[in-house]
């Protein structure tokens, strides 16, 4: 592992300062799934994403498709959004923008990465999103875990759990003031998100109609918080359309790390006639 390269990139934001980190190694031929975690726990990010070649018949151009996989400081999730941007980014500073095809445990990702204003800038497009309703017990468990009472949600915004690569438990906040009041029971909450296989727990203010600030608690990725998620992006625009949140064609903007120090901006695109949820943003090296 010491010849290992491990690059560090900020997804979602243009400032080394800002968004939110991930480790990327673009050639991970070499390595098992403990050193990958190994890696993973060292970096102490959220995610790393490890490239290793496309399986085959998977598509896509030579040389712009991979097998990607990610890991938490603490094990293995299906899918990352803010990683995979951060990769998208890294390799188009090597190998030009384009299009890229992404091999995930969660399925097939292809991942369009662009110049813009002297900028790289890449979107991801999800799997097929769906949504489920959760158990009123465990609705209850997660609200007693946050320390918020029934009165704080948004009625506008049913509890949900939503998919689009992950699974993320969707809660809307009442005002912004409830929203930044975080402040949770980490071991309770991370107890109820590995019995309902949750990857993080999505919560939400709707700042406009559509404009929201997010933020997601990650106790089972081993860190209290993910400054910008854009796994969690993906399936809350799949939720709010399904909701009818928003309109079926539309670009919603999520503000988020901004309470924790870290800003950064996601953009979600929904398109009529397509359930797949898309989700853009930059990404900078860390030096």
């Amino acid at each position: 592992m010491t010849d290992t390269e491990v690059l560090r990139y900020t997804a979602f934001s243009g400032d080394p300062d800002g968004g939110n980190p991930a480790g990327v190694v673009l050639d991970a031929s070499g390595l098992d799934e403990d050193a990958m975690l190994e890696i993973a726990a060292g970096l102490g990010y959220s995610e790393t994403a490890f490239l290793t070649a496309p399986p085959e018949g998977l598509g896509g151009r030579e040389g712009r498709s991979f097998t990607v996989r990610y890991f938490s400081p603490k094990a293995e999730v299906p899918f990352c959004g803010h990683a995979t941007v951060a990769t998208a980014v890294a390799l188009g500073e090597r190998i030009g923008p384009g299009e890229l095809l992404l091999a995930t445990r969660a399925g097939t990702v292809p991942v369009s990465v662009t110049a813009e204003d002297g900028r790289l800038r890449a979107t991801l497009t999800s799997v097929e999103p769906h949504t489920e309703e959760i158990a009123a017990d465990d609705l209850a468990e997660a609200l007693a875990a946050l320390d918020w009472p029934s009165a704080d949600l948004d009625p506008q915004f049913p509890p949900r759990i939503a998919y689009a690569g992950a699974r993320h438990l969707v809660l809307g906040a009442a005002t912004r003031a409830r929203l930044a009041d975080l402040d949770y029971d980490f071991a309770r909450l991370e107890a109820l998100m590995r019995r309902l296989d949750l990857t993080t727990v999505q919560l939400v203010h709707r700042a406009g109609p559509r404009e929201f600030h997010v933020r997601d608690p990650f106790p089972v990725g081993g860190v209290v918080e993910d400054p910008a998620t854009g796994a969690a992006a993906a399936a809350f625009g799949a939720y709010a359309r399904e909701l009818g949140l928003v309109p079926e064609e539309a670009v919603l903007t999520l503000h988020q790390g901004a309470d924790m120090g870290r800003p950064g901006v996601l953009t979600v695109e929904l398109h009529a006639g397509d359930p797949r949820v898309r989700v853009g943003g930059t990404a900078v090296s860390i030096t």
